[in-house]
Formats: C-alpha cells, structure tokens, sequence
C-alpha cells in the first residue's frame, strides 16, 4: 500500500497545513506505509514574496490551478501503472479541485473548516467575509469538495456543517467520517528554569503573570476578549495579557488604550516551537475566545502543556477540550472574568489540569493515524 499526499503551495506559507501533511507523511510511514508528498510545483512563483496579494496572486493561481493539474495527471498515470495499491490524499480542502484529476475510488480529503465556505455563502457566524472573487472560490472548492468519496473531517461540527452545505450529495455521506487532528509536535510541561531562560530571550522577566492567547488577528480570534475579560477583573487579575502568533495590530492597541490597559499587554511575535511549549508552561491561564474554528489545536496544545484552559462555549472547542476547560460565552466578558476566577481555587485549577493530560491522549498520531489507514481499507 502507498498512499500520495497532496500539499499546499508552498510560497502561500500556510504553515499550519504543511505541519499537517508533514504529520500524516510521518505517520503513516510509522505504520510501514509508503509515502511521497506532491506539491504544486512553483513553475512561475518560484521567487513570490507576496503570494497574497498583487501579480503574486495571481502567478500562484496559474502555478496551482492550470499547471500542476496536468502535473498530476502524468505523475498519476506513472503511479498506476507502477503500483495498483496507490492512493491518493488531498491534505487541504481548499485544494478539493484536484480531486478531479486523481482516482475518485483511490482518492480523498481531510476537511479542517468550512469557515470560508459558510462566508462565502453569507452565514455571519463564521466571522470570514469573503470578496467577489473569494465567493467564486469557495463555492468551486464546495463543489469538489462535495463529491469526495472518501473525506475525514476534523471536528464534528465541520462534518455537520459541510453535510448541510452539501445536501444534493447525500449519497457520499456515508464515506465520510471525523478524525480528530493530532498534537502535530510535542507539547509538554516545560521546567520552570528553562521555560525562565527562554522566556528571558522573548523579554519576558521572570516570574511574570500573565495570560495567554495564541493566535493571528483575525476577527474570528476574537483577541480583544482578553482586554475586556481584565477589565471586568479589575484588581482581581494585576498580571499582563500575553499574545502570541501575529503582532498586536492598531485596532487592538487602540481597545487597550481606551480600558487603560496598553501597558500590561505582551507581545510575541512569531514565536519558534519552545517558545511556544514555555508560553503555555508559564501562563496563568489559556484562554481561547474564538468566534468560529474547525478544529482549535491551542485547546490541546496547552493542555498537553499544564495549562489551565478558559475557551468560548462555542462548538468545536468543547469537543476539543473534552470537558477539560471551563466554557464561556465569546460575546460576553463578564462569563469569561467569572471563568478564570474560578481558577483561584486550587482544587478546580488542579482538577483541571489533570482531566487535560487524559484528554490529550485522545490526540496521539497513532490513533489518529490508525482512523486514516481504515478509510482507505
């Protein structure tokens, strides 16, 4: 058996999905199967630094959507007349059109959100607006998307809104399935001396209090939360607001200056993996407000990492944390405020972070591995 895996284009830098595919490639190869990962192959964006915007774009799309399909086309006709046991996997949905160019009884997908695709139809809650050309897009990917055979998604909730979406396709419902992600490295309580020494390097001092967001600044983040959430505190939380992913933008900086509080935010930008791992191992508290997510891998990730978790109510992250966090509404500050003053007392912090350990067992490659190998059995 050897199973191909379709990646992402990788001057589009989407990190989080090359992890992924990085993360199936290993595990499978863990279980004795053979893999290879296929990229679009950057023919004309080989020197894009914008990949998002302007010319760059637009080079990326014939790179992604006119070459490489006839890419595919040819790298498949070779691997079918080497190896009759050969599948194929689509590691992004957003990349659902090549689907049309691989086997539709060898091939499937892993669907980590349809959040685009709900805005894309104009369903607020998913907090992703798209433009013209973004509508034009996200229906094309529904519709590959749509005619999957086999499609594992990472949450139940994106499962159910991908079904709801896709209701003239009833018929290929019973192919798809959800697999939860997987820790996609390790996560671990970090000892206080190295956590210290490598949160010195990020400028923070020793022994600082602080929350902690991990994130970009995407709306649907919902990262002004934890500013308000300490301003209902008041004196009951004196510590900082630590944020970590994307830099603090001026929309946010100008939220704290009007509640006073511009000089107790923290910001790291970019952070590398251990800094990540001593963020969580430090933190007072996580907390995840998200209006809208597919999957929430920061849930676990500080979990695995002792962190106690105050997340939004709103599903996924309770299917995430496995009842290990204390939920609270995303659109109401003072819910999140009453949250982390729970974690005062010892006894509901300490049980807390326990019932995290054993609900990231949950989340190992293995099993997660295991679930994708049973699809295409």
């Amino acid at each position: 058996m050897k199973i191909v895996l379709i990646g992402n284009y990788l001057p589009d830098k989407q990190e989080s999905m090359e992890r992924f595919a990085l993360m199936l490639d290993d595990g499978f190869k863990r279980n004795g199967i053979e893999t290879v990962i296929w990229r679009p192959v950057a023919f004309l964006g080989f020197n894009i630094k914008k990949a998002h915007s302007g010319i760059g774009k637009w080079i990326g799309y014939i790179d992604k959507w006119l070459l490489f399909p006839l890419v595919i086309r040819w790298r498949v006709f070779k691997e079918l007349n080497r190896n009759k046991e050969v599948f194929f996997h689509v590691c992004d949905h957003s990349n659902s059109p090549y689907l049309k160019h691989l086997p539709k009884d060898r091939s499937g997908i892993t669907c980590h959100d349809v959040l685009a695709i709900r805005g894309a139809f104009g369903h607020s809650d998913a907090h992703n607006p798209a433009s013209r050309l973004g509508i034009f897009l996200q229906k094309w990917i529904l519709a590959n998307l749509s005619e999957a055979k086999r499609l594992a998604a990472v949450s139940k909730l994106s499962l159910d809104q991908l079904k709801e979406l896709s209701t003239d396709k009833t018929d290929l419902h019973p192919h798809w399935q959800v697999i939860h992600n997987a820790l996609n490295a390790e996560f671990y309580p970090m000892d206080k001396v190295q956590r210290d020494e490598i949160l010195l390097k990020a400028g923070i001092s020793k022994d600082t209090q602080f929350l902690l967001h991990v994130g970009s600044y995407m709306p649907r983040k919902n990262r002004k939360m934890l500013l308000d959430m300490v301003d209902k505190l008041q004196d009951k939380y004196t510590g900082y607001i630590c944020f970590a992913g994307h830099a603090v933008d001026a929309e946010l900086l100008e939220h704290a200056k009007q509640l006073n509080l511009q000089n107790r935010i923290i910001s790291v930008t970019g952070p590398d993996h251990e800094t990540l791992v001593a963020l969580y191992s430090a933190c007072d508290a996580f907390v995840f407000p998200s209006y809208s997510e597919g999957f929430g891998w920061p849930v676990i990730e500080a979990q695995a990492c002792g962190a106690p978790v105050v997340a939004s109510k709103l599903d996924p992250m309770p299917e995430v944390s496995g009842g290990a966090a204390i939920h609270a509404d995303p659109y109401n500050p003072q819910e999140f405020a009453d949250a982390y003053i729970k974690l005062n007392d010892p006894s509901v912090k300490a049980a807390l972070i326990q019932t995290g350990f054993d609900n990231i067992r949950h989340f190992s490659l293995n099993t997660m591995i295991k679930s994708y190998i049973k699809l295409y059995q």
